[in-house]
C-alpha cells in the first residue's frame, strides 16, 4: 500500500497552507495498493519531535477504502479521535522550536473497529492490533523559521 500527496514529496517540506501559519487545512492524500479484504482505513498524523513527546495532529478511522482524501476534507463515514490540541479535527504542523517531522500513518484493516468518537491514539492502536492488513507512511517536514 502507498500513501503520497500531490502537495509535497515524502520527506519533503509541507507547504505553509497546511500548517498553523497558513490555512491550517489537511493536505490532499493519494492512496494506492489497498489490499483485498480491506474493510476500513485508519489514519494517524503525529509529530515525534515535539518537545513534550509525540504530538497527535489528526486521528480518523472506520472510513471506507478510498483512493484519495481531498484537501480540507474528512472521508465520508470517518470517526474522529481526540488530537493533542484537544480537538476532533485536523491540526496542522506548528513546531515551537525547530524543524519537525510529521508522519502520516495509514492502516488497512480487516474490520471496522467501532471506537467512539473522541477516542485517543492509544485506544485506536490497541483496537487495531491483530487487524492490520497493510500499512503505509508519508513523512513531511516543517519549520516555522521564526
Amino acid at each position: 500500500m502507498n500513501l503520497t500527496s500531490p502537495a509535497f514529496e515524502d520527506k519533503g517540506t509541507i507547504p505553509i497552507k497546511y500548517t498553523c501559519d497558513g490555512e491550517d487545512i489537511s493536505p490532499p492524500l493519494m492512496i494506492s495498493g489497498i489490499p483485498n479484504g480491506t474493510d476500513s482505513l485508519a489514519l494517524i498524523l503525529d509529530d515525534p519531535d515535539a518537545p513534550m513527546g509525540t504530538w497527535d495532529h489528526w486521528l480518523l478511522w472506520d472510513f471506507d477504502p478510498v483512493d484519495r482524501i481531498d484537501a480540507n476534507t474528512t472521508p465520508q463515514g470517518a470517526v474522529l479521535g481526540m488530537n493533542s490540541f484537544k480537538r476532533l479535527s485536523y491540526g496542522g504542523p506548528c513546531p515551537p522550536d525547530r524543524e519537525h517531522r510529521y508522519f502520516f500513518h495509514l492502516y488497512a484493516l480487516d474490520m471496522k473497529i467501532q471506537l467512539p468518537e473522541g477516542s485517543s491514539k492509544g485506544a485506536l492502536l490497541k483496537a487495531m492490533r491483530g487487524h492490520i492488513l497493510a500499512e503505509a507512511e508519508l513523512m513531511g517536514r516543517y519549520d516555522r523559521k521564526r
